[in-house]
């Protein structure tokens, strides 16, 4: 679910939509939690789909790669949450614990913003740059990138209990502790890239097996 404050806007013919804020959310501000609507789809219930809403969750959706709970699924936000867009210098940074943070003070009229790279995305992209220019975007770029966003992530979720939160209550009861712990300065955020690895081994090794079972039954 998004945060309240939140609404779909047209950004320009070539993006199309995306989200914008209406009134001022600090830095440290929960933007985004994975909830109980939003639907999660493997690849098997994926490819029963019409090639059309195949083609929508493809494009709208992403895996649960970053979550430390991962189910190798692909998630598609029920909301105007499909609609953030790609940036470099997002707005908006995902944690382990299944929700996205303000990653610096948003004014209202801003975008939100996302950095698709933590998103297992599967195909390369090509988005604008504030100066008109075009840049591709690869999955592998994230290795470039990440101890700087991790940082910002871990950073921002320090905030936490210094502003208001008005989707707290969605958050999972099972990561409490664990934020609780971040937010005082007691413990270190988890590495979103060994999420991004370990789940994407155990998506690897999920395949093969399936492919062994295949053969030798």
């Amino acid at each position: 679910m998004m945060h309240p404050h939140t609404r779909l806007g047209f950004v320009n013919e070539t993006i199309g939509y995306g989200v914008f804020v209406t009134n001022f959310i600090p830095k440290g501000t929960i933007i985004w939690v994975l909830d109980e609507l939003d639907p999660k789809l493997d690849e098997a219930q994926i490819n029963s789909l019409d090639l059309l809403l195949q083609e929508r969750v493809r494009i709208y959706g992403f895996r649960d790669t970053i979550y430390l709970d991962s189910k190798g699924k692909y998630l598609l936000c029920w909301d105007i949450g499909q609609f953030v867009n790609h940036s470099s210098q997002p707005t908006c940074l995902p944690t382990p614990y299944e929700f996205s943070i303000a990653s610096r003070d948003i004014y209202a009229g801003e975008e939100l913003t996302d950095d698709y790279r933590w998103y297992n995305i599967d195909h390369a992209f090509d988005y604008l740059l504030e100066d008109g220019t075009a840049r591709r975007v690869k999955a592998d770029d994230l290795f470039d990138c990440y101890k700087i966003l991790e940082s910002q992530a871990e950073e921002a979720m320090r905030c936490i209990n210094k502003v208001e939160q008005p989707l707290r209550s969605l958050l999972k009861k099972k990561y409490l502790d664990k934020i609780e712990a971040i937010a005082e300065g007691k413990e270190p955020m988890d590495s979103l890239l060994r999420c991004y690895y370990e789940n994407s081994r155990k998506e690897i090794f999920k395949t093969l097996s399936t492919r062994s079972n295949t053969r030798n039954s």
